[in-house]
Protein backbone atom coordinates (compact mmCIF):
# COMPACT_ATOMS: atom_id res chain seq x y z
CA UNK A 1 0.00 0.00 0.00
CA UNK A 2 1.22 3.54 -1.02
CA UNK A 3 2.29 5.57 1.68
CA UNK A 4 -0.11 9.16 1.65
CA UNK A 5 1.47 12.19 0.07
CA UNK A 6 2.54 15.06 2.48
CA UNK A 7 0.26 17.50 1.96
CA UNK A 8 2.32 20.23 -0.14
CA UNK A 9 3.54 23.35 1.79
CA UNK A 10 3.16 26.90 0.25
CA UNK A 11 6.68 28.17 -1.55
CA UNK A 12 7.23 30.69 0.87
CA UNK A 13 8.36 30.54 4.50
CA UNK A 14 7.75 34.37 5.14
CA UNK A 15 5.66 35.98 7.45
CA UNK A 16 2.16 36.96 6.06
CA UNK A 17 2.57 40.81 3.94
CA UNK A 18 0.96 43.46 5.85
CA UNK A 19 -0.83 45.75 3.65
CA UNK A 20 0.52 48.97 3.07
CA UNK A 21 -1.20 52.62 2.24
CA UNK A 22 0.51 53.37 -1.12
CA UNK A 23 1.40 57.19 -1.67
CA UNK A 24 -1.44 57.92 -3.84
CA UNK A 25 -3.37 56.66 -1.23
CA UNK A 26 -2.47 58.70 1.17
CA UNK A 27 -2.56 61.78 -0.68
CA UNK A 28 -5.90 61.51 -1.47
CA UNK A 29 -6.63 60.38 2.24
CA UNK A 30 -5.07 63.75 2.91
CA UNK A 31 -7.13 65.54 0.33
CA UNK A 32 -10.11 63.99 1.81
CA UNK A 33 -9.28 66.08 5.06
CA UNK A 34 -11.49 68.99 5.87
CA UNK A 35 -7.34 70.81 6.63
CA UNK A 36 -4.37 70.21 7.35
CA UNK A 37 -4.57 72.46 10.77
CA UNK A 38 -5.44 70.82 14.25
CA UNK A 39 -7.90 73.57 16.14
CA UNK A 40 -5.10 75.13 18.22
CA UNK A 41 -3.43 76.28 14.95
CA UNK A 42 -6.43 77.20 13.52
CA UNK A 43 -7.24 79.54 16.18
CA UNK A 44 -3.47 81.05 16.71
CA UNK A 45 -3.86 81.74 12.68
CA UNK A 46 -6.99 83.78 13.45
CA UNK A 47 -5.66 85.13 16.54
CA UNK A 48 -2.97 86.68 14.71
CA UNK A 49 -5.16 88.05 11.66
CA UNK A 50 -7.18 89.78 14.40
CA UNK A 51 -3.95 91.31 16.09
CA UNK A 52 -2.75 92.60 12.35
CA UNK A 53 -6.57 94.01 11.49
CA UNK A 54 -9.04 94.50 14.95
CA UNK A 55 -11.88 95.52 12.27
CA UNK A 56 -10.79 94.38 8.67
CA UNK A 57 -13.21 95.95 6.31
CA UNK A 58 -13.64 95.75 2.13
CA UNK A 59 -12.00 98.22 0.20
CA UNK A 60 -15.01 98.58 -2.35
CA UNK A 61 -16.30 102.03 -1.48
CA UNK A 62 -19.76 102.59 -0.90
CA UNK A 63 -22.14 104.99 0.69
CA UNK A 64 -24.95 102.26 1.98
CA UNK A 65 -26.17 98.91 0.91
CA UNK A 66 -27.32 99.51 -1.91
CA UNK A 67 -24.20 101.24 -3.08
CA UNK A 68 -22.05 98.20 -1.66
CA UNK A 69 -24.40 95.67 -3.74
CA UNK A 70 -23.92 97.73 -6.58
CA UNK A 71 -19.94 97.86 -6.28
CA UNK A 72 -19.97 93.95 -5.32
CA UNK A 73 -21.72 93.52 -8.84
CA UNK A 74 -19.62 96.03 -10.82
CA UNK A 75 -16.05 94.21 -9.33
CA UNK A 76 -17.07 90.79 -11.07
CA UNK A 77 -13.67 90.42 -13.28
CA UNK A 78 -12.65 93.67 -12.12
CA UNK A 79 -10.23 95.07 -9.49
CA UNK A 80 -11.53 96.98 -6.67
CA UNK A 81 -9.36 100.17 -6.96
CA UNK A 82 -10.84 100.69 -10.92
CA UNK A 83 -14.28 100.13 -9.64
CA UNK A 84 -14.23 102.13 -6.97
CA UNK A 85 -12.73 105.38 -9.78
CA UNK A 86 -15.56 104.49 -11.38
CA UNK A 87 -18.38 104.72 -8.91
CA UNK A 88 -17.35 107.85 -6.87
CA UNK A 89 -19.12 110.17 -9.10
CA UNK A 90 -21.63 107.76 -10.20
CA UNK A 91 -22.78 107.28 -6.35
CA UNK A 92 -23.13 110.92 -5.47
CA UNK A 93 -25.97 111.29 -7.74
CA UNK A 94 -27.43 107.54 -7.56
CA UNK A 95 -27.10 106.30 -3.96
CA UNK A 96 -30.68 104.48 -4.15
CA UNK A 97 -32.94 102.42 -6.47
CA UNK A 98 -35.22 105.03 -7.47
CA UNK A 99 -32.30 107.40 -8.33
CA UNK A 100 -30.49 104.74 -10.14
CA UNK A 101 -33.35 103.64 -11.93
CA UNK A 102 -34.14 107.57 -13.25
CA UNK A 103 -30.54 107.35 -14.06
CA UNK A 104 -30.71 104.99 -17.24
CA UNK A 105 -28.93 102.44 -18.51
CA UNK A 106 -26.84 104.52 -20.89
CA UNK A 107 -25.79 106.88 -18.07
CA UNK A 108 -25.02 104.39 -15.39
CA UNK A 109 -22.37 102.98 -19.16
CA UNK A 110 -20.88 106.20 -18.99
CA UNK A 111 -20.04 106.01 -15.63
CA UNK A 112 -18.46 102.45 -15.71
CA UNK A 113 -16.82 101.78 -19.02
CA UNK A 114 -13.41 101.57 -17.10
CA UNK A 115 -14.92 98.71 -15.78
CA UNK A 116 -14.58 94.95 -17.53
CA UNK A 117 -18.08 93.94 -19.34
CA UNK A 118 -19.87 97.29 -18.36
CA UNK A 119 -22.51 97.20 -21.12
CA UNK A 120 -23.88 93.97 -19.09
CA UNK A 121 -23.10 95.65 -15.79
CA UNK A 122 -25.00 98.49 -16.38
CA UNK A 123 -27.66 96.56 -18.04
CA UNK A 124 -27.93 94.43 -14.22
CA UNK A 125 -27.84 97.61 -11.97
CA UNK A 126 -30.59 98.90 -13.53
CA UNK A 127 -32.23 95.85 -13.95
CA UNK A 128 -31.91 94.86 -10.19
CA UNK A 129 -32.96 98.53 -8.89
CA UNK A 130 -36.38 97.82 -10.62
CA UNK A 131 -36.42 94.36 -8.67
CA UNK A 132 -35.69 95.94 -5.54
CA UNK A 133 -38.10 98.56 -5.75
CA UNK A 134 -40.63 96.02 -7.46
CA UNK A 135 -40.01 93.00 -4.75
CA UNK A 136 -38.49 94.25 -1.45
CA UNK A 137 -39.61 98.34 -1.36
CA UNK A 138 -36.95 100.07 -2.61
CA UNK A 139 -34.77 98.02 0.05
CA UNK A 140 -31.62 95.38 -0.29
CA UNK A 141 -32.60 92.28 1.71
CA UNK A 142 -30.78 90.57 4.40
CA UNK A 143 -31.14 87.55 3.01
CA UNK A 144 -29.36 84.87 0.52
CA UNK A 145 -32.01 83.64 -1.22
CA UNK A 146 -33.86 86.69 -1.93
CA UNK A 147 -30.51 88.48 -3.05
CA UNK A 148 -29.39 85.73 -5.38
CA UNK A 149 -32.97 86.67 -7.09
CA UNK A 150 -31.34 89.74 -8.53
CA UNK A 151 -30.33 90.26 -11.52
CA UNK A 152 -26.09 89.89 -11.78
CA UNK A 153 -26.20 88.81 -8.20
CA UNK A 154 -24.25 85.65 -7.22
CA UNK A 155 -23.93 83.58 -4.14
CA UNK A 156 -20.33 85.39 -3.70
CA UNK A 157 -21.75 89.02 -4.24
CA UNK A 158 -24.90 87.96 -1.44
CA UNK A 159 -22.15 86.47 1.14
CA UNK A 160 -20.41 89.81 0.82
CA UNK A 161 -23.28 92.46 1.66
CA UNK A 162 -24.43 89.67 4.12
CA UNK A 163 -21.56 90.01 5.80
CA UNK A 164 -20.60 93.36 5.59
CA UNK A 165 -23.15 95.13 6.38
CA UNK A 166 -25.93 92.68 7.61
CA UNK A 167 -22.96 91.36 10.03
CA UNK A 168 -23.84 87.62 9.29
CA UNK A 169 -20.99 84.81 9.35
CA UNK A 170 -20.89 84.27 5.69
CA UNK A 171 -17.84 83.27 3.47
CA UNK A 172 -17.35 84.95 0.32
CA UNK A 173 -14.42 82.76 -1.78
CA UNK A 174 -13.25 84.98 -4.24
CA UNK A 175 -10.08 84.14 -6.26
CA UNK A 176 -7.84 85.07 -2.96
CA UNK A 177 -9.60 83.01 -0.90
CA UNK A 178 -9.72 80.31 -3.02
CA UNK A 179 -6.08 80.16 -3.62
CA UNK A 180 -4.99 80.69 -0.27
CA UNK A 181 -7.55 77.92 1.17
CA UNK A 182 -5.93 75.28 -1.34
CA UNK A 183 -2.24 76.83 -1.32
CA UNK A 184 -2.08 76.68 2.29
CA UNK A 185 -4.03 73.47 3.28
CA UNK A 186 -6.63 75.87 5.23
CA UNK A 187 -9.89 74.60 3.79
CA UNK A 188 -8.64 72.36 0.25
CA UNK A 189 -11.55 72.20 -2.30
CA UNK A 190 -11.99 72.35 -6.46
CA UNK A 191 -14.33 74.33 -6.38
CA UNK A 192 -15.76 77.14 -5.04
CA UNK A 193 -18.65 75.10 -2.83
CA UNK A 194 -16.21 72.65 -1.75
CA UNK A 195 -14.03 76.03 -0.22
CA UNK A 196 -16.96 77.64 1.08
CA UNK A 197 -18.13 74.75 2.82
CA UNK A 198 -14.99 73.72 4.35
CA UNK A 199 -14.04 77.05 5.52
CA UNK A 200 -17.17 77.34 7.42
CA UNK A 201 -16.82 74.13 9.27
CA UNK A 202 -12.89 75.02 9.76
CA UNK A 203 -12.68 78.82 10.67
CA UNK A 204 -13.20 78.43 14.47
CA UNK A 205 -16.52 80.19 15.36
CA UNK A 206 -15.33 83.47 17.70
CA UNK A 207 -13.24 84.43 14.52
CA UNK A 208 -15.50 83.36 11.99
CA UNK A 209 -17.32 87.18 11.14
CA UNK A 210 -13.83 89.09 9.68
CA UNK A 211 -12.02 85.38 8.52
CA UNK A 212 -13.87 86.75 4.75
CA UNK A 213 -11.58 89.87 5.09
CA UNK A 214 -8.33 88.84 6.47
CA UNK A 215 -7.66 85.95 4.05
CA UNK A 216 -8.86 87.77 1.00
CA UNK A 217 -6.53 90.89 2.74
CA UNK A 218 -3.75 88.59 3.30
CA UNK A 219 -3.91 86.77 -0.15
CA UNK A 220 -4.06 90.48 -1.85
CA UNK A 221 -0.92 91.74 -0.12
CA UNK A 222 1.06 89.03 1.38
CA UNK A 223 -0.09 85.24 -0.34
CA UNK A 224 0.48 86.96 -3.47
CA UNK A 225 -0.94 84.37 -6.55
CA UNK A 226 2.56 84.83 -8.48
CA UNK A 227 4.95 84.84 -5.22
CA UNK A 228 4.38 84.27 -2.10
CA UNK A 229 6.26 86.99 -0.19
CA UNK A 230 6.49 84.72 2.73
CA UNK A 231 8.84 87.26 4.93
CA UNK A 232 5.75 89.57 5.35
CA UNK A 233 3.73 86.99 6.59
CA UNK A 234 2.67 86.56 10.56
CA UNK A 235 2.13 82.78 10.07
CA UNK A 236 5.04 81.67 8.46
CA UNK A 237 5.79 79.30 11.41
CA UNK A 238 2.27 77.51 11.32
CA UNK A 239 2.16 77.98 7.12
CA UNK A 240 1.54 74.10 5.74
CA UNK A 241 2.03 75.31 1.91
CA UNK A 242 4.29 73.28 0.69
CA UNK A 243 6.01 76.05 -1.47
CA UNK A 244 6.78 78.18 1.19
CA UNK A 245 10.17 80.06 1.24
CA UNK A 246 10.21 81.19 5.22
CA UNK A 247 9.39 79.26 8.56
CA UNK A 248 9.90 82.73 10.84
CA UNK A 249 6.71 84.77 11.09
CA UNK A 250 6.53 88.39 10.31
CA UNK A 251 6.48 91.21 13.13
CA UNK A 252 2.47 90.41 14.53
CA UNK A 253 2.09 94.79 14.92
CA UNK A 254 -1.23 96.82 13.01
CA UNK A 255 -0.77 96.54 9.73
CA UNK A 256 -0.45 100.36 9.77
CA UNK A 257 2.78 99.89 11.72
CA UNK A 258 4.34 97.78 8.94
CA UNK A 259 5.37 100.23 6.76
CA UNK A 260 4.83 97.66 4.08
CA UNK A 261 1.00 96.80 3.33
CA UNK A 262 -2.32 99.83 2.64
CA UNK A 263 -3.32 101.12 5.82
CA UNK A 264 -7.08 100.41 4.59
Amino acid sequence: MEKPKPRSRSKSNSAPTIPRTSSATAARSRKRALTAYSLDERMEMFRRFEVQRPEPTGELEHVNVFTLLVAVVLSAQATDAGVNKATRALFQIADTPQKMLTLGEEKVGEYIRTIGLWRNKAKNVILLSEALIRDHGGEVPGDRDALTKLPGVGRKTANVVLNMFFRQPTMAVDTHIFRIANRILLAPGKNVDEVEEALLKVVPEQYLLHAHHWLILHGRYVCKARKPECERCVIADICKAPEKTNDIPAPLVLWEETGLLPAK
